[in-house]
């Protein structure tokens, strides 16, 4: 059993992204380079090779990590990563029988600071909305319909902006927002269906000024772009029709939300996915449907979210309670 077919094994039965396919990629490739010290061609060569399980050693391991911390100075999550990789592969090759157990069990993987997801400010979002609302109103299709150079502006301006809606109204991934199609939003019904990881389908509901929002810009695609609006066909889509990719979509929203002074820190599709997870939790939603909504596969990956209301909860307290207004000094 050889490395390239547990790629392929994450890539057609674990259906993987194909951003995470080549991460995974990567990372076996580093440590093979590693074992045969910088040798590319045996480092290719043992990937390829039935004969690679003899260097997943716990010894060869632990080199590999100490590697990657000291000379290459990585931090402790991007090591971890590479930890989660070899551990990955070498159950693959346990079950396969070509492996006795798993090496990087026995692995002290090295500590790193918990990150609380980062989200940007109910206030500053109304603001956003609040500023931008003509670009997503039927106001400006009459000009957009026209054509010219004007048409194509007010175009990027309502597909940018649906990207940020669609994104913070629903909390989708940003692949699952590039996988939509026409047919993913039932407009009877006020729900999105979305494929998420693993091939997973769930529906999401839309709030009624979402749906109109999609409405009118599907009106502007099929104006602009020449294209029917088809269930099979992008639901959001280039001037020339074609499908958003990664980077058309991380450049609109910064585009977008750099524009908007509140919002301050990394301006990212996953942000606008943590935001509206900390508030409707905040605002009491269970974590159960947020799971649901949200489409992760374990409770514990949303559970995350509780430390940000408590956060936000304890930021509350000090400035409004009583006894922790200066200091608690106040005789209560």
């Amino acid at each position: 059993m050889t490395a390239g077919q547990y790629i392929e094994y994450i890539r057609t039965i674990r259906r993987y992204s194909a951003r995470t396919v080549e991460i995974y990629r990567g990372v076996l490739e580093d440590f093979f380079l590693f074992c045969e010290s910088g040798d590319d061609a045996a480092g290719k060569a043992m990937m390829d090779s039935d004969g690679c399980t003899p260097v997943l050693t716990v010894n060869m391991i632990r080199s590999y990590e100490v590697y990657l911390m000291d000379e290459r100075k990585e931090s402790a999550r991007t090591v971890n990563l590479h930890l989660s990789v070899l551990s990955g592969f070498c159950r693959f090759l346990t079950k396969g029988g070509a492996l006795p157990s798993n090496p990087v069990r026995l692995v002290t993987r090295p500590k790193q600071e918990k990150r609380l997801p980062a989200f940007y400010r109910e206030e500053a979002m109304g603001s956003y909305f609040d500023g931008t609302s003509h670009a997503a109103g039927e106001d400006e299709l009459l000009i957009l319909e026209g054509g010219g150079k004007l048409a194509e502006e007010l175009y990027d301006r309502r597909l940018r902006r649906l990207i940020v809606s669609i994104l913070y109204d629903t909390g989708i991934r940003r692949s699952e927002l590039i996988g939509l199609n026409v047919g993913s939003v039932d407009f009877s019904r006020r729900v999105m269906s979305v494929r998420g990881k693993g091939d997973k389908m769930r529906e999401i509901p839309l709030v009624p000024s979402l749906c109109e929002e999609i409405s009118l810009y599907l009106r502007a695609a099929s104006s602009l772009t020449g294209s029917g609006n088809r269930p099979d066909e992008p639901l959001l889509r280039t001037r020339k029709g074609g499908r958003l990719y990664p980077v058309f979509v991380d450049r609109a929203i910064k585009e977008e939300l750099g524009q908007e002074p509140g919002i301050t820190g990394r301006k990212s599709p996953h942000v606008l996915r943590h935001t509206i997870a900390t508030e409707l939790l905040g605002d009491g939603a269970d974590l159960n449907s947020i799971k649901e909504m949200l489409g992760h596969s374990s409770l514990a990956a949303t559970q995350v979210y509780t430390h940000n209301t408590i956060e936000r909860l304890q930021s509350v307290y000090k400035n409004a309670h009583p006894r922790a207004k200066n200091g608690g000094k106040n005789g209560h």
